[in-house]
């Protein structure tokens, strides 16, 4: 089951939590974080309890959308964006690796585009990681 690491309603993950949960991965979320900070600087941060099916989830947005999803696991985490056509046209001509390219072109699409949810467990996509950022806030 795919599952935040924290699934208690009443508590909000901080920051000593949430180290503890992603060990070695800590460093990769914040490094993700500064740079939507870094692209974005106007950025929302919160975190998110949208049911017991799920547990907490970390979300940064603009005024009207979400940039991106951090999503906690034990030792790890996923980073889960939203694309619309536009962005995802974008990313099909870009140096994205094509397991990523593969999974956004066969995932469902709804009303505000397609989403994936790309596993963190260590530095091997930060770079694309980056340019999905950089892309879904040029879109």
């Amino acid at each position: 089951m795919d599952i935040s690491v924290f699934t208690e309603k009443k508590v909000i993950p901080d920051n000593e939590s949430l180290c503890e949960a992603l060990g070695k991965s800590h460093k990769l979320w914040n490094k993700i974080k500064d740079h939507v900070i870094l692209k974005y600087p106007e950025a929302l941060e919160d975190w998110n309890y949208p049911g017991v099916k799920y547990g907490w989830s970390f979300r940064m947005k603009d005024k009207k959308r979400a940039i991106i999803y951090l999503l906690p696991r034990d030792n790890f985490f996923k980073v889960a964006f939203v694309f619309g056509q536009k962005a995802n046209d974008i990313i099909m001509e870009s140096n994205i690796c094509k397991e990523i390219k593969a999974e956004l072109q066969c995932a469902k699409v709804y009303a505000e585009g397609r989403g994936i949810r790309i596993d963190i467990k260590n530095d091997g996509l930060i770079n694309d990681i980056y340019t999905l950022i950089d892309i879904k806030i040029s879109t």
